[in-house]
C-alpha cells in the first residue's frame, strides 16, 4: 500500500523539523526587526566603476555601505572569484567583516530535466555550487527549473519533478545547504506558486523550501493570496521588486522596477506577511538596464530606501 501523502494544509503548517527550530527566532524578530533586507547582486550586475563591472568582493562593499543585512550572490560570481586566484575563505571573511550574511545564493543547475545524462551533470553542478555557497557561509541556494522553460523543452510531470526535487533536497541536506524550489513565471514548470507548492509537497522532504518572487508571481499568473499558504517552515526568502502596467504575456525581467514604483500589491503583501508571522528575508532582485547605467552605490542605496519605504507604508 502506498503511503498517504500529507495534505497541503499539513505541508504548510507542520514542517516540524524546520518550524520548531524557528519558533523562538520568529518571536524575537517579531518584536525587534521582522524583516531583514538582502541585496541580490543582479540588481547591480552590469553597473560599472571606472568602466569596469564589479567583481563579487566589490559588490559586498557596495551592499555593506548601503546598509543591507545580507547579500545574495550568483554562483558564476563565486566561480569567477576562484578563477581569479582568490580563495573563497577570504571572501567569507570579507563578508563577515562587512557585517553581512549570505542567507542565499542563485544557482542554475539542470536538476529537473528529463535527459538522464544532463540531469546527472546538473546534480554534479548543484553539488559544486552548494559547496561554494557553504564555503562563504551561505545557507540556501535557489533551485529554479532550468532546462524546462521553453516550448521546445520536454514537459516534466509533477510527480517526477517532486522526485527530482527530493533528490536535490537530500543532496543539500548532506552538504548543509537548503535548495529552494523557485517560482519562474515564464517556465513550463514551477510557473505558479501553487504548482511549486504541489511539487514540494509531493517530494515528502521535511525541509522542502519555496522561493517566491513578486515579479514571477505576476508573470506566471499566481494569485498573491496564495502566499498565505506558506509558513516560516517552508518559505524563508522572498525576492522583492515591482513591475509596471505591462500585460504579463509581454513583461520581461528587464521591466522590473524598485518596490513602490510599479503596480504590484506590495503594501497588502507585506501586511499579509506580517499577519502570517513571516520573519524571513526580503531580497531585492532587479535586472533593469536603466539602473545598470548608474553608479552601483546609488542603485543599492535607492533600492534599500525603496524597500524600507514599502515596509513603512504597510506598517
Amino acid at each position: 500500500m502506498k503511503p498517504k501523502l500529507p495534505s497541503r494544509r499539513q505541508f504548510v503548517t507542520s514542517s516540524a523539523a524546520v518550524a520548531a527550530g524557528l519558533a523562538l527566532t520568529a518571536r524575537v524578530r517579531a518584536d525587534a526587526k521582522p524583516f531583514r533586507i538582502m541585496l541580490n547582486t543582479s540588481t547591480i550586475r552590469e553597473c560599472k566603476v571606472d568602466g569596469q563591472k564589479l567583481p563579487i568582493d566589490k559588490k559586498v562593499e557596495v551592499a555593506s555601505k548601503a546598509g543591507y543585512d545580507c547579500i545574495e550572490p550568483w554562483i558564476n560570481e563565486l566561480a569567477d572569484y576562484k578563477k581569479s586566484g582568490k580563495a573563497l575563505k577570504d571572501l567569507a571573511k570579507l563578508i563577515k567583516d562587512s557585517g553581512l550574511v549570505v542567507e542565499s545564493a542563485i544557482g542554475f543547475a539542470e536538476w529537473i530535466v528529463n535527459d538522464d545524462a544532463r540531469r546527472a551533470k546538473g546534480l554534479d553542478q548543484a553539488k559544486r555550487d552548494m559547496e561554494m555557497v557553504l564555503e562563504i557561509g551561505g545557507k540556501r541556494l535557489a533551485a529554479p527549473p532550468v532546462g524546462a522553460t521553453q516550448p521546445k523543452d520536454d514537459t516534466v510531470p509533477v510527480e517526477k519533478i517532486a522526485d527530482r526535487y527530493k533528490v536535490l533536497a537530500e543532496l543539500g541536506e548532506k552538504i548543509g545547504i537548503l535548495p529552494m524550489a523557485e517560482v519562474w513565471g515564464f517556465s513550463k514548470t514551477f510557473t505558479t506558486l501553487n504548482e511549486t507548492i504541489k511539487a514540494a509537497m509531493l517530494s515528502g522532504h521535511p525541509k522542502a523550501m519555496i522561493l517566491p518572487d513578486i515579479y514571477h508571481l505576476y508573470k506566471g499568473g499566481s494569485s498573491f493570496e496564495d502566499m498565505k499558504q506558506l509558513t516560516n517552515g517552508n518559505f524563508q526568502v522572498l525576492h522583492v521588486n515591482d513591475y509596471p502596467n505591462i500585460p504579463k504575456e509581454k513583461i520581461q525581467d528587464k521591466d522590473r522596477v524598485y518596490p513602490g514604483d510599479g503596480i504590484a500589491p506590495i503594501t497588502q503583501l507585506i501586511k499579509d506577511l506580517k499577519a502570517m508571522g513571516y520573519t524571513g528575508l526580503l531580497s531585492l532582485e532587479l535586472f533593469n538596464p536603466e539602473y545598470w547605467k548608474q553608479d552601483p552605490n546609488t542603485v543599492a542605496k535607492t533600492g534599500i530606501e525603496k524597500v524600507k519605504a514599502a515596509l513603512a507604508k504597510a506598517a
